[in-house]
């Protein structure tokens, strides 16, 4: 499935602090910026995504997901950044998008992007700053017309301020 669930509607609760995360997250939807959603296993973060994407501007664009953990992390690069034909042996006749490229005028969602290896996050970083991408064994850039929106339920500020050299990732939103 390429486009959201779920919407805003879906989400069940009226309290205080689920009203307020509705808020928030319909603040998020209005803007093009890239999001963290930070909670433990189970608290939605999923969900949130997929609301956040069908209130704002991309909705009628694809919403692509990746969770991160799932994911061997030699193979995350070719995953988010696709290759081109003859890249690497088993590579694909014609090459492979990327999901950053299949998400072209909507929304990628890094599911667990604390577990992204660390040699990744340099290459993610680039792709939040220029907004383009290179396919492995390419030559050329691609400009992606994307929003990311990622989740994690690690601790990314403790886990900087204790130095780990561990699958965390340091990035924030922009």
């Amino acid at each position: 499935m390429r486009g959201a669930r779920y919407t805003v509607e879906s989400i069940i609760g009226s309290g205080a602090a689920i009203t307020a995360a509705k808020a928030e997250l319909l603040r998020a939807s209005q803007t093009d910026s890239t999001v963290l959603i930070r909670g433990e296993t189970g608290t939605g973060k999923e969900l949130f995504a997929h609301a956040i994407h069908a209130a704002g501007q991309r909705r009628s664009g694809p919403f692509i997901k990746l969770n991160c953990a799932a994911v061997p992390g030699d193979l995350l690069e070719s995953e988010l950044f696709g290759y081109e034909e003859g890249a690497f042996t088993g590579a694909r006749k014609g090459g492979k998008l990327g999901k950053f490229e299949m998400a072209a005028g909507g929304t990628l969602f890094l599911d667990e992007i604390g577990d992204m290896p660390l040699p990744m996050q340099a290459k993610l970083l680039r792709v939040l700053q220029e907004r383009e991408v290179e396919r492995l064994g390419g030559t050329t850039t691609r400009a992606v017309d994307i929003r990311i929106i990622a989740a994690t339920g690690r601790p990314l500020e403790e886990l900087v301020r204790q130095g780990s050299s561990g699958p965390t990732c340091t990035i924030g939103s922009t």
